[in-house]
């Protein structure tokens, strides 16, 4: 019998691509999404790209105890995978409990679903925010975790802990049976992302964020194709080689074949602790400057932008090791800077095209 894999957020951006890679993959994926930052552009995208049409959606709010619940009764879920959050970093330094509440609401009722019908292998969706403003650099999973520089980085290290301590206490339960969910036993695993740009080489389905973008690639695509006056680099002060932020830019299909082996890694008993963490990146720090520039010569364009003041919550640098998950996920990225970038633009000239 196929795993499912239910994906919640599964029609936003990064879910999408993990679906894709789920499906070619050969599981059964079950995507539930409230539409709260996206539409259903994506969602087309991806019946198109793996060619079936009857790929289950289930349009629910996960902060909805009640429809988590009943969405875990109506279908047999083997594993988790959860995207459902909000993720802009400076609206949650702006409305902090808009954050919490929906970034720690809709995990916990995936866990208790979890729970309540016979355990499940949980995949969370954190973030190299966990970090901090870290002057050890690239991290390791080891790397401590400082203060979040913002609610959104926050809810990431509180819903990182929380899966920590209901794998710990899931334990008490008979080990798992390669693949099985239905003991009673949580098993997690926490990817640390670190800033996926890019979008599909079908360039149908990528980034869309609802309104004004609150990420670098998006607003670099929209200023270039004219929906956007200007573009706003935050920062130009910085203490580093050209005074703008230091990233790891990692493509989404990347990001996307990293959940697809940790998901495997579950299902297949081989996993070495119960919770385990794994950072997902490139190990090649590049500036915001940097990635502006390389945009413009791959596609031969030439942006409108500005130097403003720094924005808050931005951590100054950061970049992986992604040394732990090249071994033991046997995951590697492979997309070059410039692929991606260019797949960014002919994604936005794509959805010019067709809207």
């Amino acid at each position: 019998m196929k795993k499912r894999v239910l994906v919640s957020g599964g029609a936003g951006y990064i879910g999408s691509h993990v679906t894709v890679e789920l499906v070619n993959a050969g599981y059964d994926v079950l995507v539930a999404d409230n539409m709260s930052n996206c539409d259903m552009t994506c969602f087309e995208g991806v019946k198109k790209i793996t060619g079936k049409d009857d790929i289950p959606f289930e349009c629910i709010d996960c902060c909805d105890d009640a429809a988590v619940q009943k969405l875990f009764s109506d279908y047999r879920i083997d594993a988790v995978i959860h995207f459902a959050a909000y993720k802009a970093v400076g609206e949650s330094v702006a409305e902090p409990v808009k954050y919490y509440r929906n970034n720690l609401d809709s995990f916990l009722n995936i866990l208790e679903a979890s729970k309540t019908h016979g355990g499940c292998n949980v995949l969370f969706s954190s973030s190299a925010t966990v970090y901090g403003e870290t002057d050890e650099l690239p991290v390791t999973e080891n790397s401590p975790r400082k203060p979040a520089t913002s609610p959104y980085g926050n809810t990431k290290q509180i819903c990182e802990d929380i899966l920590r301590d209901v794998v710990k206490a899931s334990a008490v339960y008979e080990p798992m049976e390669q693949g099985a969910s239905r003991n009673g036993q949580i098993k997690g695993i926490a990817l640390r992302y670190f800033n996926p740009i890019g979008a599909h080489p079908s360039a149908l389905i990528g980034e869309l964020p609802r309104g004004v973008p609150n990420n670098l690639v998006p607003f670099i695509t929209q200023t270039a194709i004219g929906k956007r006056e200007c573009l706003s680099i935050f920062g130009n002060d910085y203490p580093t080689p050209d005074g703008t932020c230091l990233r790891d830019y990692i493509d989404v299909v990347d990001l996307a074949k990293a959940h697809v082996a940790a998901v495997a890694r579950m299902l297949d008993g081989k996993m070495k602790e119960s919770y385990e963490i794994f950072n997902i990146g490139t190990g090649r720090p590049v500036s915001v400057s940097e990635l502006v520039t390389a945009f413009e010569k791959v596609n031969g364009l030439k942006l409108n932008y500005k130097y403003t003041p720094r924005r808050p919550g931005d951590v100054m640098a950061i970049w992986a090791d992604p040394s732990l998950a090249n071994e033991e996920l046997g995951w590697t990225a492979e997309r070059t800077v410039e692929e991606t970038l260019a797949s960014a633009w002919a994604w936005e000239k794509h959805l010019a095209e067709n809207r």
